[in-house]
């Protein structure tokens, strides 16, 4: 009988850890697809503004709002930034310079950094 009593009592346990694997699961991919909503959001808002200079923060911004959401946001804001530079470096003709600064302003916004550190001034309020 104490077999199959621990065979109970393992059984619940990896019952419950896997309703727990699966909630988080859940969670870490509600948050990459909406940090990577917040990510389309700063592009369309970079688009949109065409402000001189303004790159940085919109790279900045985007990272920190999809980080905001939590590890599947902050795993998000970092594929889709990665694959963004990986292609857009041998496109744009900007060089390893730029693609350096945008890892930079990339990195600082995942890490809870306020994206304004690179806001161009003048830029609308409205971004």
């Amino acid at each position: 009988m104490t077999f199959y009593n621990c065979m109970l009592l393992l059984s619940l346990v990896l019952c419950v850890s896997a309703q727990n694997w699966f909630t988080d699961a859940g969670a870490f991919i509600r948050d990459a697809y909406r940090g990577a909503g917040d990510m389309w959001r700063a592009y369309s808002d970079m688009r949109e503004a065409n402000y001189k200079n303004a790159d940085k923060y919109f790279h900045a911004r985007g990272n920190y709002d999809a980080a905001q959401r939590g590890p599947g946001g902050k795993w998000a804001a970092e594929v889709i930034s990665d694959a963004r530079e990986d292609w857009q470096g041998g496109i744009s003709g900007r060089g390893a310079e730029d693609t350096r600064q945008d890892q930079e302003a990339n990195a600082w916004g995942r890490s809870g950094g306020d994206p304004n550190r690179y806001r161009p001034e003048g830029l609308p309020s409205k971004y």
